[in-house]
């Protein structure tokens, strides 16, 4: 296919990972937890599932953990 210029048109499939701008195919990787835009797929496989933005935006998330389980109630269990 040529375009109006003449030139050849060649489709670029790509977008840049909002964690770690590395530029991927678009059909290889996932959205933001929070935001939905793109996280590369070797991201996601290190266990990313916000992008940097809404990483920064969060707070601690080990000390959310702890505030969690500190309101898990916990089972009595009898002894054996």
């Amino acid at each position: 296919m040529v375009d109006q210029r003449g030139g050849q048109l060649r489709e670029h499939d790509a977008m840049l990972c909002r964690s770690c701008s590395h530029e991927e195919r678009a059909s290889e990787g996932y959205p933001c937890a929070n935001c939905g835009t793109f996280l590369c797929l070797m991201c996601v496989f290190k266990g990313v599932v916000r992008c940097a933005v809404c990483e920064a935006a969060t707070p601690d998330s080990d000390a959310l953990l702890k505030q969690v389980i500190a309101q898990v109630p916990r089972i009595d269990w009898p002894e054996h």
